[in-house]
């Protein structure tokens, strides 16, 4: 399998001088580059982004920046990207990669903890007590990269926030193959994916598929 990513990798589309840069400092100047999206991952999305025309997107886990370059990268001029990362240690970094590529413009970066943030834009977005957003504050796609204990509670928070016909894209949900294992671990990350898979799989609002690229996404669109 090793060798089939290894060519995979040879044969996709070039990343870039910004996408370089930012993979580049991301194994200096962290010890988590494994958490990287990468070329494939990142190819994949701008070519969702470019053939679903999306507008507005959602990025919930912004690490050092990769993949919100990708996303913001493909979008017209006229999107915006919202992206949500806990970690401000890593703030500098990942908005010299946004000027780097070009998109420091299309994107707004929200330091701060996860559900917290979101709870915000609800309410900004009017989302309180069963109101519905307008339709111009909703997102096109929500791309869920964070904390993986909490992708339920994610789920559950950006729902209404995507219009109909948008899709949530999360990331990691074979969680290098723990999630099949029986019994399954009884780890906080495993037993979250492995909810979540199984919330969206019994979704009547939602069709989706589980893409074995990498580390799993889940590409889920709403009816």
């Amino acid at each position: 399998m090793e060798k089939v990513y290894k060519y995979i990798e040879e044969h996709v589309s070039a990343q870039g001088e910004a996408l370089d840069w930012v993979e580049k400092q991301t194994h200096i100047r962290t010890n988590h580059a494994r958490m990287l999206s990468g070329a494939i991952q990142g190819e994949l999305l701008r070519i969702i982004v470019k053939t679903s025309g999306a507008r507005r997107i959602l990025e919930l886990g912004t690490f050092t920046g990769y993949s919100a370059i990708c996303l913001a990268m493909a979008m017209p001029e006229d999107g915006h990207l919202d992206t949500l990362e806990l970690n401000d240690e890593l703030e500098d970094l990942i908005l010299e990669g946004f000027d780097r590529a070009g998109v420091a413009d299309r994107i707004s970066l929200h330091i701060g903890d996860c559900k917290e943030t979101l709870a915000a834009m609800r309410s900004d977005m009017g989302l309180a007590d069963g109101m519905e957003a307008a339709p111009d504050k909703l997102y096109d796609i929500v791309y869920m990269d964070a904390n993986k204990r909490e992708y339920c509670e994610y789920y559950d928070l950006v729902f209404d926030m995507v219009r109909p016909g948008g899709l949530i894209l999360a990331d990691n949900v074979l969680w290098d193959g723990k999630v099949c294992q029986d019994p399954l671990p009884q780890d906080k990350q495993t037993q979250g994916i492995a909810r979540f898979n199984d919330m969206v799989s019994k979704d009547p609002r939602v069709e989706s598929v589980i893409m074995p690229l990498r580390d799993g996404l889940n590409i889920i669109r709403k009816k």
